[in-house]
Formats: C-alpha cells, sequence, structure tokens
C-alpha cells in the first residue's frame, strides 16, 4: 500500500510539471523563445553557471560548520560527497529539495551513526537558508516601488510560513500541539524526528556565534540567486531594475521548494518567473528564456553531484572516526 501512494505521488508530480509546462508554452512563442536563448551571450551564461556552482560550494560550508557545532569533525570532501547527493536525489520524480535534504541526512547518519544530530543539522541548514531568502525579499521589497497586490501577497505568504515554523519551534505549547497531529504508526517516525530535533536544536542555543555566521552565509548564498539571474538576463538581452531580481527570485526559489513537481521545480519555476517579471514589463517569452536557462543550470548541477556521489562510493562505506 506504502508502494502504491509513493507511485501515485510521482505520478502527480510529473504530471502537474507536465500540464504546467503545456500551460506556459501555449503563452509564449517557442520559436522566439528558443532563438533567444540561442543568441544568448555565452561569456555571461559560463560566469552566472560559475556563481550557480559557488552557492554550492558555500552551502557545504554552511553545512560543515553545523556538523562541527555539534562535535562531528568530518573532512570537506565527505561533507561534499552527501552533500552532491542531496543536489543529485533533489531532482528525481520521488524525491524533492526536502527528498534531497532527506537523503543527505541518512545518508552521513549512516556514516556516522549519529542521526539525531546529523538530522538536526540538515533541518537548521535548510532553516537558515529560508531565513536568509525571506530576509532578503523582504529588504529588497521595502526598497522597490513595487505596488502589486499579488507580489505582496506572495512575499506575506512565505513570511507567514517561516514565523509558523519559528514558533512551532521555539514554543513548547505550539510544538506539542503540532506534534500531535502525527500520532497513527505511519506517522510515528516524523514524531518521532520532530521531538529529536526539536530537543537537538537547543544544542544552537549557546552557540550564537556559529548561528550568525550560518545565517550570514545564507544570506550571500540567496543574494547569490538574483545575481545569477541579473547576469543571465543580460545574456538574453533583457534590461531590468537589478532590484526586481532581488524580489522576484526569493519568492519564486520559496515556491519551487514546494514538493509538487519535478526536477527542482521544473514548471513551477516557469510559471511563476513569467508571472511576477511580467509585471515589470518583461516580455513573457524572455521571462520563460531566463527561467529554462535557469531550469538548466539547475538540471547540471545535479547530474554533477550524481556522477559525484557515485564514483565515491567507497567514501561513503569508509568508516567514521571521530576526533578525541
Amino acid at each position: 500500500m506504502r508502494g502504491f501512494k509513493k507511485k501515485l505521488l510521482v505520478l502527480f508530480k510529473v504530471c502537474v510539471s507536465i500540464f504546467i509546462l503545456i500551460y506556459v508554452f501555449r503563452q509564449v512563442d517557442k520559436s522566439n523563445i528558443y532563438r533567444i536563448i540561442k543568441q544568448a551571450d555565452k561569456i555571461y551564461l559560463l560566469l552566472a553557471f560559475f556563481i550557480f556552482l559557488l552557492q554550492y560550494a558555500i552551502g557545504v560550508l554552511r553545512w560543515q560548520m553545523l556538523l562541527k557545532a555539534v562535535k562531528i569533525n568530518l573532512s570537506i570532501k565527505r561533507v561534499i560527497i552527501s552533500f552532491s547527493g542531496s543536489v543529485f536525489f533533489s531532482l528525481l520524480p520521488f524525491v524533492s529539495v526536502i527528498g534531497g535534504d532527506i537523503a543527505r541526512g541518512a545518508d552521513l547518519a549512516q556514516h556516522t551513526q549519529r542521526s539525531k544530530e546529523v538530522i538536526t543539522t540538515v533541518f537548521l541548514d535548510r532553516l537558515s537558508g529560508y531565513v536568509g531568502l525571506v530576509l532578503l525579499a523582504a529588504f529588497a521589497f521595502m526598497l522597490g516601488d513595487i505596488q502589486d497586490a499579488t507580489t505582496l501577497s506572495f512575499l506575506l505568504a512565505i513570511i507567514l510560513v517561516l514565523v509558523f515554523i519559528l514558533l512551532v519551534l521555539f514554543n513548547k505549547s505550539l510544538f506539542s500541539f503540532v506534534n500531535g497531529f502525527f500520532r497513527s504508526s505511519e506517522t510515528g517516525g516524523i514524531k518521532d524526528s520532530l521531538k529529536n530535533i526539536h530537543h537537538e536544536l537547543h544544542i544552537f542555543r549557546h552557540q550564537k556565534s556559529v548561528i550568525i555566521k550560518n545565517l550570514l552565509l545564507s544570506i550571500i548564498i540567496q543574494a547569490c540567486s538574483p545575481i545569477i539571474w541579473i547576469i543571465i538576463s543580460l545574456s538574453l538581452g533583457i534590461k531590468s531594475q537589478p532590484l526586481y531580481f532581488f524580489i522576484f527570485t526569493p519568492i519564486v526559489g520559496a515556491i519551487t521548494m514546494l514538493p509538487i513537481s519535478v526536477a527542482g521545480g521544473l514548471g513551477i519555476r516557469e510559471y511563476f518567473t513569467g508571472l511576477f517579471f511580467t509585471r515589470v514589463g518583461i516580455h513573457n517569452d524572455m521571462a520563460v528564456a531566463m527561467s529554462l536557462v535557469n531550469s538548466f543550470f539547475v538540471i547540471i548541477a545535479g547530474v554533477i553531484g550524481g556522477l559525484i556521489y557515485v564514483f565515491t562510493v567507497h567514501h561513503r562505506r569508509m568508516q567514521y572516526n571521530p576526533s578525541p
């Protein structure tokens, strides 16, 4: 029965991506998009992809910092291996961005035999990234001159999600209430995981410097995304205010984190990129072309991550020897 549910979920994600892509491509001139991408400035694209990979490199350092905070001292090479696996698995139909996080957590948990601490670092790593995303989008929106109800609504939605998560984590009554929904044997794993995360997070209450550094790295990572999109837009000949990218791309990034499509948000990214950027004068064909280039980066990074993960089986099987 559980296997059937997983297959049904995969089918749902594939259908969502296909249906949204069909809808998006019906609204644009496909031959024009092909022409736009074909004529892109290759130097700009290479620069954008370099910064795209740089995001992942900073992400590895951010996660390693959290691992060291819980006394899990691993080489940067071993952290890269698990992180690369998560980048690859997040593309698969039966996984997602969240599923990729679960994959890297499971990989290191098995390697170190310290599942509670590892899972907590993965959760905190993702949470700090989301905090950085929300802060960046909110700050850019306040600086901008966008008077658009749709943009404001989505921004408020991702802010409210963050506020809710933080309240659940740091309010015992609300945490007990939410965790109370997971009672059956089928959700026992989720219930236990939430309790473990809630308990292990208290370790970081006395490591404020780690949290601050982690948040700063998260802001840098999130700031890279709009810069990448700006460079992609320049490669395609799009001219727009840079501030718009700092408002829209974090919102689009938050939406694509939802586990309802395949390949890291394929389809959803294209639809919402068009939805937001056409509101500031960018033609829909151009907006979709930008998004397709970014989706291509996501897929290429996932393939690279998969190759790293596959060709490092020996390192994943090596026994963890904690430092004294």
